[in-house]
């Protein structure tokens, strides 16, 4: 029995070795399910909103945590423009107060900047480094949010968004039919001193899965590329492969961005979005200010991205 369990770990060990060896980039490679710490960090009132737990991998005595590690129990929470776990809804813009949104000051001396913000799913938001706003709601229903600050140009904007995951570890969630389907990203922001999202943004992936196979991702320089992995999702538990990168120190606030790619654009239908409400019924504040939908090159398989711009 011994030997057929040593020699079963020997034929394992080997298959792990092979598929690593198809992978020559600069990621970390987790396998398989995480750890999970936290089971779930938000539930809402209406019942409508997906199990978001924290979970950790640990790959080669260190720790990462999926899908990501986030400020949300700060309760630093950016003001609500559309959540229907607060049983805020409004139609429209005309119905929101925005005088009731606080601001955060930078500098004493700044302008007062408003800033209207939709992410699939979670967001944290930093100016000049500071954090101005955390989303409330980590993964769903969706829901859309006000920040204002105030701060002197130039500044910069530091943006971390996250696709949450059912299954921690795995980059998926009971989606279209399949329990383990990987789910996609998005981010549109626009703000009032004319700053949106767009290609010129900055855009660097941190978190990928799930990977079947580790043969179809290319690294390019500082581009992480994944457009040739399978996206299908399964219907049942799969063991794949998840690529982490180190964040780095101070990420918000240094000038390391500069060397990132820059953000695709996509669409409102390839987001998705045109049954939301927390965003439809502000459309005019996104897409009809110039703002586009940003993510990396990969919509689906990439889960952690971290945004730079520099409003000059």
């Amino acid at each position: 029995m011994i030997t057929k369990l040593l020699l079963l770990a020997s034929i394992l060990c080997l298959t792990c070795s092979i598929a690593f060896a198809e992978y020559s980039g600069t990621a970390q490679i987790g396998k398989g399910k995480a750890q999970i710490q936290t089971k779930n960090l938000f539930s809402c009132e209406n019942g409508r909103s997906r199990v978001s737990p924290i979970g950790i991998q640990t790959i080669n005595g260190k720790e990462f945590i999926v899908p990501a590690e986030v400020q949300y129990e700060t309760k630093n929470f950016a003001s609500d423009l559309y959540n229907e776990c607060s049983n805020i809804e409004p139609q429209s813009l005309a119905e929101v107060d925005l005088s009731s949104v606080p601001i955060v000051e930078i500098d004493k001396d700044g302008e007062v900047i408003t800033g209207f913000i939709f992410a699939d799913n979670y967001f944290e938001l930093y100016i000049n480094g500071k954090l101005v706003g955390v989303d409330s709601v980590p993964f769903t229903p969706f829901n859309s949010n006000i920040v204002k600050f105030k701060v002197k140009k130039p500044y910069e904007i530091a943006i971390k968004v996250v696709d949450w995951e059912e299954n921690s570890g795995l980059g998926s969630e009971n989606n279209r039919g399949k329990q383990f389907h990987p789910g996609d990203g998005g981010l549109i922001a626009s703000f009032s001193d004319g700053i949106t999202t767009n290609s010129n943004w900055k855009a660097q992936t941190f978190y990928t899965s799930p990977i079947y196979d580790l043969s179809c991702v290319e690294e390019k320089g500082n581009q992480r590329i994944t457009k040739d992995c399978d996206v299908n999702g399964s219907d049942k538990y799969e063991e794949t492969y998840s690529l982490h990168w180190d964040i780095p120190l101070d990420w918000q606030s240094n000038d390391i961005y500069k060397s990132w790619p820059n953000a695709v654009e996509y669409t409102e239908d390839e987001i998705g979005v045109n049954n939301k409400k927390a965003y439809m019924n502000f459309q005019e504040q996104f897409t009809g200010t110039g703002a586009s939908f940003i993510w990396s090159s990969n919509l689906v398989l990439d889960n952690l991205i971290l945004f730079r711009y520099q409003v000059k």
